[in-house]
């Protein structure tokens, strides 16, 4: 188990970076509430920081695993949490120029949309997988989820 937060989105390169750390579960009141995860998305560039939090439920991670299986296999994009609660996130693939241009857009609370370009190798999945799993082993889904 993994002490402290956990990055489970990281992209980083090039002095860009983001990235959503899971700092930890929130338990919650209530009939058929189930617990949330708590993190934040990190927005860094030379130009403009920030960060936005963020609540992850056991049904995000799974559909960030699909985000990651449709990028695996090939899609030139995809979109996290599209029609979720709370920020998404937009990966798209430029693989002539080997990056990605990544969007946070939260449509919820503050109205904003940043895009950030980092490099992108296929190295990258692999560790984006090591995340996800690290994330699914220090929290797992409780029985509501």
């Amino acid at each position: 188990m993994a002490e402290g937060p956990i990055d489970l989105i990281r992209l980083v390169g090039g002095g860009n970076s983001v990235v959503l750390r899971i700092t930890g579960r929130e338990t919650r009141r209530g009939a058929r509430v189930p617990d949330v995860l708590t993190g934040e998305f990190v927005v860094d560039t030379p130009f403009i920081s920030g960060t936005l939090n963020a609540w992850v439920f056991s049904a995000d991670l799974s559909e960030w695993q699909q985000c990651l299986d449709a990028l695996d296999a090939g899609e030139p994009a995809v979109t996290w949490r599209e029609a979720g609660r709370g920020p998404a996130l937009s990966i798209e693939r430029d693989e002539a120029e080997e990056r990605l241009c990544v969007t946070v857009r939260d449509d919820v609370s503050t109205l904003t949309t940043v895009t950030v370009t980092v490099p992108f190798a296929d190295s990258w999945f692999d560790d984006a997988y090591d995340r996800l799993e690290q994330v699914w082993k220090t929290w797992p889904p409780t029985e509501d989820q």
